[in-house]
């Protein structure tokens, strides 16, 4: 409910003002109203039919910009945009993964989530938070914990933290290995995180990595997104 942490966030978008913007679950509007404002090529998409009525009756000048319209299940069809949220918490970890897939038409994301979720998002290598998520999106995003929100600013106030987190998107534009099963290593390393990888990896049947490889003595958290990138290139080398 702070007007001051909702200009904050929109603030923290550097996309261009010419630059398509996509706000994810508007709600009523807390963000809406000032990125209305600063872009001119801007939609929202809301899964609650309710809140996309309730926005185009505050704002009939804008009626096409507002859409019922669920992103995880929708095919963008812009070349470049930039995406922005207060993303819903028990579907953010569903909207990561939708913005990995579109990591070449996504690029930059602002967005709160609960802490936990950003903490995990930007954890490197090393760290016991560090997971799947952080691998993915670290692969072709920039990522940035920017700012903690207090659950007093909202009504009601929500039992877990928030925080704001900002994705820019990097230059690769391909990894040098094979993009899906980079995606299939990471996760079924981290499927089963406290075994190595030797163990973690069995169920995929795969092959091209010399079993006396170091790296398979390594569980998935000690790798770091250049690392998996290595893995999987050895593996796609057979």
């Amino acid at each position: 409910m702070d007007q001051n942490i909702a200009k904050k966030i929109v603030e923290a978008l550097k996309a261009n003002p010419n630059t398509p913007v996509l706000e994810i679950g508007p709600g009523t509007g807390m963000l809406t109203k000032y990125l209305l404002i600063k872009y001119a090529d801007f939609t929202a998409f809301d899964i609650d039919q309710e809140s996309i009525s309730y926005l185009k009756k505050i704002y009939p000048k804008h009626t096409n910009q507002f859409q019922w319209m669920d992103y995880i299940k929708h095919r963008l069809d812009v070349k470049s945009v930039s995406i922005i949220g207060n993303f819903p918490y028990s579907i953010s970890s569903q909207l990561f993964f939708k913005i990995w897939e579109d990591r070449r038409r996504v690029s930059e994301v602002v967005c709160m989530v609960q802490k936990e979720v950003a903490d995990r998002i930007c954890a490197t290598h090393g760290n016991k938070i560090y997971g799947i998520l952080s691998v993915l999106l670290q692969a072709f995003f920039d990522v940035e914990y920017l700012f903690k929100v207090s659950s007093g600013v909202f009504n009601p106030p929500p039992k877990v933290q928030s925080a704001v987190i900002r994705l820019v998107r990097n230059p690769i534009d391909h990894l040098p290995c094979d993009e899906d099963l980079f995606k299939r290593l990471v996760k079924a390393g981290f499927g089963q995180r406290r075994k190595t990888l030797r163990n973690a990896l069995k169920g995929l049947n795969l092959f091209g990595v010399e079993s006396s490889d170091e790296i398979l003595n390594k569980r998935a958290e000690q790798l770091s997104v250049a690392d998996f990138i290595t893995l999987t290139s050895k593996i796609t080398a057979l």
